[in-house]
């Protein structure tokens, strides 16, 4: 559900996460910007603002711990070809997740 910036840092520090920075966009202006489907959808957006990848996390569509490790993790491959300077090998990849709901 929807919150507001301060219980998103209150959020994260609960969970244990420390995410360099947090997007809240309740009008989904930035999700329809860049297609956002689902949720999680995952986005590696270069320094110069041109978008490097976009899809799901990795290649198993699973929420179990189990598939974790069996699983090409998709975002962590982009940063690696990205800090090489390679051609991503996977550039976009199907995104999964609950499906986001847009008001209009």
């Amino acid at each position: 559900g929807f919150v507001d910036g301060a219980t998103a840092q209150k959020l994260n520090a609960d969970r244990g996460a420390a995410p360099t920075a947090t997007l809240l966009d309740p009008s989904g202006e930035l999700g329809k910007l860049y297609g956002a489907q689902t949720t999680p959808h995952m986005y590696v957006i270069q320094a110069d603002g041109r978008l490097a990848y976009k899809g799901g996390i990795d290649s198993i569509p699973s929420a179990s711990k189990a598939d974790i490790a069996r699983a090409d993790n998709y975002v962590k491959l982009a940063f690696a070809d990205l800090a090489a300077g390679r051609k991503l090998a996977h550039a976009s990849t199907k995104p999964y997740g609950c499906s986001i709901k847009y008001a209009d």
